[in-house]
Protein backbone atom coordinates (compact mmCIF):
# COMPACT_ATOMS: atom_id res chain seq x y z
CA UNK A 1 0.00 0.00 0.00
CA UNK A 2 1.44 3.59 -0.79
CA UNK A 3 1.54 6.38 1.63
CA UNK A 4 -0.94 8.51 -0.72
CA UNK A 5 -3.65 5.53 -0.38
CA UNK A 6 -2.81 5.59 3.31
CA UNK A 7 -3.20 9.99 3.22
CA UNK A 8 -6.94 9.05 1.66
CA UNK A 9 -7.90 6.47 3.90
CA UNK A 10 -6.94 8.58 7.00
CA UNK A 11 -9.08 11.76 5.59
CA UNK A 12 -12.23 9.49 4.92
CA UNK A 13 -11.48 8.36 8.57
CA UNK A 14 -11.77 11.90 10.02
CA UNK A 15 -15.06 12.11 8.00
CA UNK A 16 -16.85 9.13 9.30
CA UNK A 17 -15.87 9.62 12.65
CA UNK A 18 -16.90 13.54 12.66
CA UNK A 19 -13.36 15.23 13.17
CA UNK A 20 -12.52 17.87 11.61
CA UNK A 21 -8.65 18.38 9.71
CA UNK A 22 -6.43 19.04 12.02
CA UNK A 23 -2.93 18.42 12.53
CA UNK A 24 -3.60 16.62 15.73
CA UNK A 25 -6.59 14.45 14.52
CA UNK A 26 -5.04 13.88 10.74
CA UNK A 27 -1.55 12.44 12.73
CA UNK A 28 -3.84 10.20 14.67
CA UNK A 29 -5.76 9.29 11.95
CA UNK A 30 -2.29 8.65 9.77
CA UNK A 31 -0.96 6.46 12.29
CA UNK A 32 -3.76 4.23 12.85
CA UNK A 33 -4.70 3.89 8.98
CA UNK A 34 -0.26 3.13 8.48
CA UNK A 35 -0.58 0.32 11.60
CA UNK A 36 -3.45 -1.34 9.80
CA UNK A 37 -1.84 -1.07 6.61
CA UNK A 38 1.79 -2.86 7.84
CA UNK A 39 3.55 -0.01 7.75
CA UNK A 40 6.13 1.92 10.36
CA UNK A 41 6.74 5.37 10.19
CA UNK A 42 9.40 7.26 12.30
CA UNK A 43 6.30 10.18 13.11
CA UNK A 44 4.20 7.56 14.66
CA UNK A 45 6.73 5.82 16.95
CA UNK A 46 8.72 9.36 17.94
CA UNK A 47 5.82 9.19 21.13
CA UNK A 48 6.98 5.44 22.14
CA UNK A 49 10.67 6.49 22.07
CA UNK A 50 10.57 9.19 23.72
CA UNK A 51 8.46 7.45 26.41
CA UNK A 52 11.58 4.99 26.89
CA UNK A 53 13.86 7.60 27.69
CA UNK A 54 11.93 8.74 30.82
CA UNK A 55 12.71 7.67 34.50
CA UNK A 56 10.61 4.42 35.60
CA UNK A 57 8.43 6.80 37.99
CA UNK A 58 6.72 8.63 34.68
CA UNK A 59 6.60 5.47 32.57
CA UNK A 60 4.55 3.82 34.88
CA UNK A 61 2.45 6.89 35.37
CA UNK A 62 2.44 6.78 31.69
CA UNK A 63 1.04 3.34 31.25
CA UNK A 64 -2.34 4.45 32.99
CA UNK A 65 -3.19 6.57 30.15
CA UNK A 66 -3.21 6.36 26.02
CA UNK A 67 -0.96 9.00 25.24
CA UNK A 68 -0.61 9.02 21.36
CA UNK A 69 0.22 12.15 20.47
CA UNK A 70 3.07 14.95 21.61
CA UNK A 71 0.45 17.35 22.39
CA UNK A 72 -0.78 14.40 25.29
CA UNK A 73 2.91 13.78 25.90
CA UNK A 74 3.50 17.17 26.27
CA UNK A 75 0.29 18.00 28.57
CA UNK A 76 1.10 14.57 30.90
CA UNK A 77 4.78 15.88 31.88
CA UNK A 78 3.45 19.62 32.29
CA UNK A 79 0.90 18.34 34.70
CA UNK A 80 3.86 16.44 36.07
CA UNK A 81 5.99 19.54 36.16
CA UNK A 82 3.08 21.66 37.90
CA UNK A 83 2.72 19.12 40.83
CA UNK A 84 6.41 18.72 41.80
CA UNK A 85 7.14 20.35 44.83
CA UNK A 86 9.43 23.92 43.81
CA UNK A 87 11.68 23.24 47.35
CA UNK A 88 11.69 19.40 47.01
CA UNK A 89 15.26 19.69 45.47
CA UNK A 90 17.04 22.52 47.85
CA UNK A 91 15.13 20.17 50.66
CA UNK A 92 17.03 17.33 49.45
CA UNK A 93 20.16 19.37 49.32
CA UNK A 94 20.14 20.72 52.39
CA UNK A 95 19.83 17.58 53.86
CA UNK A 96 22.09 16.24 52.32
CA UNK A 97 24.98 18.68 52.93
CA UNK A 98 24.24 18.33 56.90
CA UNK A 99 24.57 14.33 56.58
CA UNK A 100 27.52 14.52 54.49
CA UNK A 101 28.72 16.97 57.42
CA UNK A 102 28.16 14.93 59.81
CA UNK A 103 29.95 11.71 58.08
CA UNK A 104 33.22 13.98 58.01
CA UNK A 105 33.25 14.80 61.85
CA UNK A 106 32.71 11.44 62.60
CA UNK A 107 35.79 10.19 59.83
CA UNK A 108 38.59 10.53 63.08
CA UNK A 109 36.83 8.48 65.12
CA UNK A 110 36.10 5.14 62.64
CA UNK A 111 37.38 3.24 64.85
CA UNK A 112 34.29 1.53 66.36
CA UNK A 113 32.39 -1.26 64.72
CA UNK A 114 29.09 0.50 65.93
CA UNK A 115 30.12 3.62 63.20
CA UNK A 116 31.68 1.61 60.68
CA UNK A 117 27.87 -0.09 60.39
CA UNK A 118 26.25 2.48 60.49
CA UNK A 119 28.45 4.40 57.96
CA UNK A 120 27.41 1.40 55.58
CA UNK A 121 23.58 2.17 55.81
CA UNK A 122 24.36 5.87 55.03
CA UNK A 123 26.41 4.75 51.84
CA UNK A 124 23.22 2.28 51.13
CA UNK A 125 20.39 4.46 51.65
CA UNK A 126 22.00 7.70 49.43
CA UNK A 127 22.42 5.22 47.07
CA UNK A 128 19.26 4.00 46.49
CA UNK A 129 18.06 7.82 46.52
CA UNK A 130 16.79 8.59 49.82
CA UNK A 131 14.04 11.00 50.76
CA UNK A 132 14.79 14.08 52.54
CA UNK A 133 12.93 12.75 55.68
CA UNK A 134 15.06 9.60 55.29
CA UNK A 135 17.60 11.46 55.07
CA UNK A 136 17.22 13.71 58.15
CA UNK A 137 16.56 10.86 60.03
CA UNK A 138 19.78 9.36 59.22
CA UNK A 139 21.69 12.66 60.17
CA UNK A 140 19.78 12.31 63.62
CA UNK A 141 21.23 8.99 64.28
CA UNK A 142 24.94 10.11 63.20
CA UNK A 143 24.03 13.03 65.67
CA UNK A 144 23.16 11.07 68.71
CA UNK A 145 26.38 9.12 68.30
CA UNK A 146 28.74 11.51 68.08
CA UNK A 147 27.48 13.10 70.93
CA UNK A 148 27.13 10.17 73.11
CA UNK A 149 30.31 8.46 72.04
CA UNK A 150 33.02 8.22 74.63
CA UNK A 151 36.49 7.57 73.04
CA UNK A 152 38.49 8.63 76.69
CA UNK A 153 39.74 4.97 76.57
CA UNK A 154 42.30 6.17 73.18
CA UNK A 155 44.11 8.96 74.78
CA UNK A 156 46.41 6.46 77.08
CA UNK A 157 47.03 4.89 73.36
CA UNK A 158 49.40 7.85 71.61
CA UNK A 159 52.61 6.38 72.09
CA UNK A 160 51.89 3.03 72.10
CA UNK A 161 52.42 0.53 68.94
CA UNK A 162 49.72 -1.11 66.64
CA UNK A 163 45.89 -0.52 67.08
CA UNK A 164 43.69 -2.90 65.60
CA UNK A 165 41.51 -0.05 63.29
CA UNK A 166 38.38 -2.61 63.14
CA UNK A 167 37.76 -2.88 67.09
CA UNK A 168 40.29 -0.91 68.88
CA UNK A 169 38.05 -0.39 72.28
CA UNK A 170 38.97 -4.49 72.65
CA UNK A 171 42.27 -3.70 72.21
CA UNK A 172 42.21 -1.41 74.60
CA UNK A 173 40.45 -3.26 77.08
CA UNK A 174 42.96 -6.20 76.56
CA UNK A 175 46.46 -3.63 77.45
CA UNK A 176 48.03 -3.74 80.67
CA UNK A 177 48.94 0.02 80.96
CA UNK A 178 50.81 0.49 84.49
CA UNK A 179 51.76 3.97 84.16
CA UNK A 180 51.44 7.45 82.34
CA UNK A 181 53.10 10.74 81.86
CA UNK A 182 51.58 14.26 83.86
CA UNK A 183 51.17 15.22 80.47
CA UNK A 184 48.30 12.25 79.53
CA UNK A 185 46.90 12.12 83.25
CA UNK A 186 45.78 15.99 82.84
CA UNK A 187 44.39 14.76 79.15
CA UNK A 188 42.72 12.09 80.59
CA UNK A 189 41.19 14.78 83.39
CA UNK A 190 40.20 17.24 80.44
CA UNK A 191 38.54 14.34 78.74
CA UNK A 192 36.29 13.26 81.63
CA UNK A 193 35.66 16.76 82.21
CA UNK A 194 34.72 17.17 78.53
CA UNK A 195 32.75 14.51 78.51
CA UNK A 196 30.42 15.97 81.72
CA UNK A 197 29.78 19.15 79.64
CA UNK A 198 28.95 16.61 76.26
CA UNK A 199 26.43 15.16 78.38
CA UNK A 200 25.21 18.40 80.21
CA UNK A 201 24.98 19.80 76.78
CA UNK A 202 21.84 16.86 75.88
CA UNK A 203 18.62 18.38 76.19
CA UNK A 204 16.77 16.60 78.89
CA UNK A 205 13.24 17.36 77.51
CA UNK A 206 13.53 17.96 73.91
CA UNK A 207 13.32 14.98 71.55
CA UNK A 208 16.70 15.73 69.13
CA UNK A 209 20.03 17.54 69.76
CA UNK A 210 20.12 20.69 67.99
CA UNK A 211 23.31 20.74 65.37
CA UNK A 212 24.67 23.75 67.21
CA UNK A 213 25.02 21.92 69.94
CA UNK A 214 26.61 18.85 68.21
CA UNK A 215 28.74 20.92 66.72
CA UNK A 216 30.20 22.30 69.97
CA UNK A 217 30.48 19.02 71.64
CA UNK A 218 32.55 17.58 68.77
CA UNK A 219 34.85 20.07 68.72
CA UNK A 220 35.05 19.62 72.89
CA UNK A 221 35.35 15.77 72.49
CA UNK A 222 37.57 16.05 69.33
CA UNK A 223 39.94 18.76 71.34
CA UNK A 224 39.40 18.48 74.94
CA UNK A 225 42.64 20.48 75.98
CA UNK A 226 40.30 23.33 74.49
CA UNK A 227 39.08 23.34 77.95
CA UNK A 228 42.01 25.25 79.15
CA UNK A 229 41.67 28.78 77.30
CA UNK A 230 39.30 31.39 78.14
CA UNK A 231 37.99 31.12 74.71
CA UNK A 232 35.55 28.26 74.56
CA UNK A 233 33.80 29.42 77.93
CA UNK A 234 31.40 32.13 76.34
CA UNK A 235 30.41 29.12 73.59
CA UNK A 236 30.22 26.74 76.28
CA UNK A 237 28.02 29.50 77.84
CA UNK A 238 25.34 29.94 75.04
CA UNK A 239 25.53 26.38 74.46
CA UNK A 240 24.22 25.66 77.54
CA UNK A 241 21.59 28.45 77.41
CA UNK A 242 20.30 27.00 74.07
CA UNK A 243 19.92 23.75 75.48
CA UNK A 244 17.40 25.51 78.21
CA UNK A 245 15.82 26.94 75.71
CA UNK A 246 14.91 24.08 73.48
CA UNK A 247 13.80 21.90 76.84
CA UNK A 248 11.66 24.85 77.75
CA UNK A 249 9.99 25.02 73.91
CA UNK A 250 9.86 21.69 74.23
CA UNK A 251 7.90 21.91 77.69
CA UNK A 252 5.53 24.64 75.66
CA UNK A 253 4.44 22.23 72.80
CA UNK A 254 3.58 20.33 75.39
CA UNK A 255 1.42 21.93 77.51
CA UNK A 256 -0.38 23.59 74.22
CA UNK A 257 -1.23 20.03 73.33
CA UNK A 258 -2.57 19.67 76.70
CA UNK A 259 -4.56 22.88 76.54
CA UNK A 260 -6.04 21.44 73.21
CA UNK A 261 -7.38 18.28 75.12
CA UNK A 262 -8.40 20.60 78.26
CA UNK A 263 -10.87 22.58 75.48
CA UNK A 264 -12.20 19.04 73.91
CA UNK A 265 -12.63 17.49 77.43
CA UNK A 266 -15.24 19.83 78.52
CA UNK A 267 -17.62 18.97 75.37
CA UNK A 268 -16.61 15.32 75.66
CA UNK A 269 -17.97 15.70 80.01
CA UNK A 270 -20.87 17.66 78.16
CA UNK A 271 -21.66 14.69 75.90
CA UNK A 272 -21.53 12.26 79.02
CA UNK A 273 -23.80 14.30 81.04
CA UNK A 274 -26.47 14.06 78.28
CA UNK A 275 -26.13 10.25 77.92
CA UNK A 276 -26.33 9.00 81.14
CA UNK A 277 -28.58 9.53 84.03
CA UNK A 278 -25.66 8.69 86.84
CA UNK A 279 -23.82 11.48 85.10
CA UNK A 280 -23.67 13.61 88.57
CA UNK A 281 -21.92 10.97 90.13
CA UNK A 282 -18.97 10.98 87.55
CA UNK A 283 -18.26 14.19 87.43
CA UNK A 284 -18.17 13.53 91.85
CA UNK A 285 -15.41 11.27 90.72
CA UNK A 286 -13.52 13.22 88.91
CA UNK A 287 -13.54 16.47 90.95
CA UNK A 288 -12.43 14.27 93.82
CA UNK A 289 -9.48 13.05 91.71
CA UNK A 290 -8.21 16.16 90.91
CA UNK A 291 -8.22 17.65 94.68
CA UNK A 292 -5.67 14.82 95.44
CA UNK A 293 -3.58 15.91 92.79
CA UNK A 294 -0.35 17.04 94.44
CA UNK A 295 0.40 20.30 93.12
CA UNK A 296 4.01 20.66 90.46
CA UNK A 297 6.31 23.45 91.36
CA UNK A 298 6.34 24.36 87.58
CA UNK A 299 3.57 27.49 87.62
CA UNK A 300 2.11 26.64 83.94
CA UNK A 301 1.08 23.17 85.42
CA UNK A 302 -0.30 24.54 88.38
CA UNK A 303 -2.45 26.89 85.86
CA UNK A 304 -3.44 23.23 83.51
CA UNK A 305 -4.28 21.60 87.00
CA UNK A 306 -6.34 24.63 87.63
CA UNK A 307 -8.08 24.07 84.74
CA UNK A 308 -9.27 20.76 85.02
CA UNK A 309 -10.22 21.27 88.47
CA UNK A 310 -12.66 24.17 87.63
CA UNK A 311 -14.16 22.18 84.61
CA UNK A 312 -15.38 19.51 86.79
CA UNK A 313 -16.16 21.75 89.48
CA UNK A 314 -18.52 24.15 87.31
CA UNK A 315 -20.11 20.76 85.54
CA UNK A 316 -20.97 18.99 88.87
CA UNK A 317 -22.52 22.49 89.57
CA UNK A 318 -24.82 22.52 86.66
CA UNK A 319 -24.97 18.59 85.62
CA UNK A 320 -28.46 18.41 87.94
CA UNK A 321 -29.99 21.23 85.97
CA UNK A 322 -29.31 19.88 82.73
CA UNK A 323 -30.27 16.74 83.26
CA UNK A 324 -33.60 18.31 84.94
CA UNK A 325 -33.90 20.41 81.49
CA UNK A 326 -33.81 17.36 79.66
CA UNK A 327 -36.29 15.41 81.40
CA UNK A 328 -39.17 18.55 81.48
CA UNK A 329 -37.99 19.04 77.49
CA UNK A 330 -38.09 15.06 76.19
CA UNK A 331 -42.43 15.90 75.45
CA UNK A 332 -41.18 18.45 73.51
CA UNK A 333 -38.76 16.82 71.55
CA UNK A 334 -41.05 13.92 70.40
CA UNK A 335 -43.17 16.88 69.47
CA UNK A 336 -40.71 18.12 67.25
CA UNK A 337 -40.08 14.68 66.30
CA UNK A 338 -43.10 14.13 65.15
CA UNK A 339 -43.42 17.13 63.03
CA UNK A 340 -39.82 16.40 61.26
CA UNK A 341 -41.85 13.07 60.36
CA UNK A 342 -44.25 14.90 58.68
CA UNK A 343 -42.60 17.53 56.80
CA UNK A 344 -40.14 14.49 55.44
CA UNK A 345 -43.72 13.26 54.00
CA UNK A 346 -44.70 16.64 52.88
CA UNK A 347 -41.49 17.18 51.20
CA UNK A 348 -41.64 13.64 49.25
CA UNK A 349 -45.12 14.04 48.07
CA UNK A 350 -43.79 17.19 46.93
CA UNK A 351 -40.93 15.91 44.56
CA UNK A 352 -43.55 13.37 43.16
CA UNK A 353 -45.50 16.29 42.11
CA UNK A 354 -42.43 18.17 39.96
CA UNK A 355 -42.68 18.33 36.68
CA UNK A 356 -38.97 18.21 36.30
CA UNK A 357 -36.88 14.67 35.19
CA UNK A 358 -34.13 15.18 37.98
CA UNK A 359 -31.40 13.53 35.72
CA UNK A 360 -32.38 15.47 32.35
CA UNK A 361 -33.70 18.63 33.81
CA UNK A 362 -36.15 18.22 30.85
CA UNK A 363 -40.41 17.79 31.49
CA UNK A 364 -41.21 14.78 33.11
CA UNK A 365 -43.94 11.81 32.23
CA UNK A 366 -46.25 13.94 34.37
CA UNK A 367 -45.67 17.22 32.75
CA UNK A 368 -46.14 15.75 29.20
CA UNK A 369 -49.76 13.87 30.18
CA UNK A 370 -50.43 17.59 31.48
CA UNK A 371 -49.15 19.31 28.47
CA UNK A 372 -50.85 16.79 26.14
CA UNK A 373 -54.18 17.89 27.23
CA UNK A 374 -53.55 21.24 26.92
CA UNK A 375 -52.54 20.93 23.44
CA UNK A 376 -55.53 18.58 22.67
CA UNK A 377 -58.05 20.99 24.37
CA UNK A 378 -56.37 23.97 21.72
CA UNK A 379 -56.71 21.58 19.36
CA UNK A 380 -60.93 20.77 20.03
CA UNK A 381 -61.49 24.43 20.43
CA UNK A 382 -59.39 26.43 18.21
CA UNK A 383 -58.31 23.30 15.49
CA UNK A 384 -54.57 24.47 16.30
CA UNK A 385 -53.00 21.15 15.05
CA UNK A 386 -49.91 19.75 16.53
CA UNK A 387 -47.44 17.16 16.19
CA UNK A 388 -46.09 14.20 18.41
CA UNK A 389 -42.36 13.03 17.61
CA UNK A 390 -41.22 10.41 20.00
CA UNK A 391 -37.15 9.82 19.81
CA UNK A 392 -35.57 6.50 21.03
CA UNK A 393 -32.00 5.99 21.63
CA UNK A 394 -30.26 3.17 19.89
CA UNK A 395 -28.76 0.19 22.00
CA UNK A 396 -28.80 2.02 24.77
CA UNK A 397 -28.71 -1.07 26.90
CA UNK A 398 -25.48 -2.32 25.00
CA UNK A 399 -23.84 1.26 26.58
CA UNK A 400 -24.94 0.69 30.09
CA UNK A 401 -23.60 -2.87 29.26
CA UNK A 402 -19.77 -1.87 28.03
CA UNK A 403 -19.41 1.29 29.78
CA UNK A 404 -21.67 1.15 32.92
CA UNK A 405 -25.12 3.02 34.18
CA UNK A 406 -22.93 6.17 34.86
CA UNK A 407 -22.44 6.49 31.00
CA UNK A 408 -25.40 6.00 30.28
CA UNK A 409 -26.84 8.55 32.51
CA UNK A 410 -24.16 11.13 31.06
CA UNK A 411 -25.41 10.12 27.24
CA UNK A 412 -29.31 10.88 28.21
CA UNK A 413 -28.37 13.98 29.90
CA UNK A 414 -26.45 15.13 26.73
CA UNK A 415 -28.86 13.80 24.32
CA UNK A 416 -31.93 16.06 26.42
CA UNK A 417 -29.27 19.09 25.77
CA UNK A 418 -29.64 18.37 22.35
CA UNK A 419 -33.17 18.30 22.27
CA UNK A 420 -33.77 20.94 24.17
CA UNK A 421 -31.79 23.35 22.10
CA UNK A 422 -33.46 21.98 18.99
CA UNK A 423 -36.89 23.06 20.34
CA UNK A 424 -38.54 26.33 19.87
CA UNK A 425 -40.06 28.55 22.63
CA UNK A 426 -43.16 27.26 21.96
CA UNK A 427 -42.76 23.45 21.85
CA UNK A 428 -42.34 21.24 24.59
CA UNK A 429 -39.90 18.35 25.31
CA UNK A 430 -39.07 15.59 27.84
CA UNK A 431 -38.51 12.40 28.64
CA UNK A 432 -41.18 9.86 28.35
CA UNK A 433 -39.33 7.00 30.50
CA UNK A 434 -36.23 5.52 30.24
CA UNK A 435 -33.65 6.03 26.90
CA UNK A 436 -37.64 7.67 25.13
CA UNK A 437 -38.21 11.04 24.88
CA UNK A 438 -41.22 13.38 23.30
CA UNK A 439 -41.49 16.57 21.68
CA UNK A 440 -44.89 18.05 20.93
CA UNK A 441 -44.20 21.11 18.34
CA UNK A 442 -47.11 23.46 17.93
CA UNK A 443 -49.24 24.26 14.63
CA UNK A 444 -46.86 21.74 13.13
CA UNK A 445 -47.78 18.55 10.99
CA UNK A 446 -46.29 15.26 9.96
CA UNK A 447 -43.92 17.23 7.44
CA UNK A 448 -42.51 20.22 9.50
CA UNK A 449 -42.23 17.23 12.98
CA UNK A 450 -40.09 15.10 10.10
CA UNK A 451 -38.03 18.21 9.72
CA UNK A 452 -37.23 18.99 13.18
CA UNK A 453 -36.62 14.87 14.07
CA UNK A 454 -34.05 14.83 11.15
CA UNK A 455 -32.15 18.08 12.48
CA UNK A 456 -31.94 16.06 16.09
CA UNK A 457 -31.06 12.83 14.62
CA UNK A 458 -27.98 14.40 12.54
CA UNK A 459 -27.06 16.62 15.48
CA UNK A 460 -26.72 13.41 17.34
CA UNK A 461 -24.91 11.19 14.81
CA UNK A 462 -22.46 13.93 14.39
CA UNK A 463 -21.95 14.59 18.31
CA UNK A 464 -18.63 13.46 20.02
CA UNK A 465 -20.48 11.93 23.55
CA UNK A 466 -17.52 11.45 25.89
CA UNK A 467 -16.96 9.67 29.04
CA UNK A 468 -13.29 8.85 31.12
CA UNK A 469 -12.08 10.27 27.76
CA UNK A 470 -13.86 7.25 25.78
CA UNK A 471 -15.88 8.12 22.74
CA UNK A 472 -19.66 6.30 23.05
CA UNK A 473 -21.33 6.41 19.31
CA UNK A 474 -24.77 6.86 19.53
CA UNK A 475 -27.65 7.56 17.48
CA UNK A 476 -31.58 7.77 17.83
CA UNK A 477 -34.81 6.66 16.07
CA UNK A 478 -37.82 8.72 15.97
CA UNK A 479 -41.31 8.53 14.80
CA UNK A 480 -43.67 11.75 13.76
CA UNK A 481 -47.65 11.95 13.58
CA UNK A 482 -49.98 14.34 13.73
CA UNK A 483 -53.23 15.41 15.47
CA UNK A 484 -55.87 16.72 12.63
CA UNK A 485 -55.14 13.11 10.78
CA UNK A 486 -56.27 10.84 13.59
CA UNK A 487 -59.43 10.57 15.95
CA UNK A 488 -58.03 11.49 19.27
CA UNK A 489 -55.24 12.45 21.71
CA UNK A 490 -54.26 8.17 22.55
CA UNK A 491 -54.25 7.79 18.91
CA UNK A 492 -51.77 10.40 17.71
CA UNK A 493 -49.33 9.29 20.61
CA UNK A 494 -49.88 5.42 19.37
CA UNK A 495 -49.70 6.38 15.82
CA UNK A 496 -46.05 8.42 16.89
CA UNK A 497 -44.73 5.23 18.96
CA UNK A 498 -45.96 2.57 15.61
CA UNK A 499 -43.44 4.86 13.69
CA UNK A 500 -40.69 5.08 15.92
CA UNK A 501 -41.05 0.91 15.82
CA UNK A 502 -40.78 1.35 12.22
CA UNK A 503 -37.58 3.27 12.05
CA UNK A 504 -35.92 1.11 14.55
CA UNK A 505 -37.26 -2.35 12.88
CA UNK A 506 -35.55 -0.76 9.37
CA UNK A 507 -32.08 -0.91 10.68
CA UNK A 508 -32.43 2.26 13.46
CA UNK A 509 -30.97 6.19 13.03
CA UNK A 510 -33.57 7.11 10.91
CA UNK A 511 -37.31 9.48 10.74
CA UNK A 512 -40.34 7.54 9.81
CA UNK A 513 -43.57 9.03 9.39
CA UNK A 514 -46.57 9.64 6.88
Amino acid sequence: MTIQSIIKKSIKRLELEGKLLTPDFYTEAFCKEASKAGMITEDCIHVQKLTLTLNKEFQKDLSQYHISSMAELSRFLISKLNRTKSLHCSEILESQSKLTKRILQVIDVLHNKEASILAEKSLELLALGATPKDIDQLRQNWVNFITTYDDTFLQTLSSMGTINSKDLKKSIENLNISTSSVKNVKLMDLSSISSLIIASLVPSIASSVNDDLADISHKIRHSPNLLDSSSIESEIKSAILLRISLDKEAVNEMLESLDIVLDKLSFRLIEMIERSDNSTIEIQKIKNELETYNESSNDNFNVTHQKLFTIAAALEESTQVLSHDLHVHHDEINVLSKRVMDLEKELLAAKEESKEDFLTKLYNKRALDSYMNIKEAEFERYGHNYSVVMFDIDFFKKVNDTFGHDAGDAVLAAFAKILKNEARTVDVVGRFGGEEFMALLSETNSKGGAIFAEKVRKKVQKARFMYKRKRIKVTVSCGVSERKIHASLKNVVNSADEYLYKAKKDGRNQVAYR
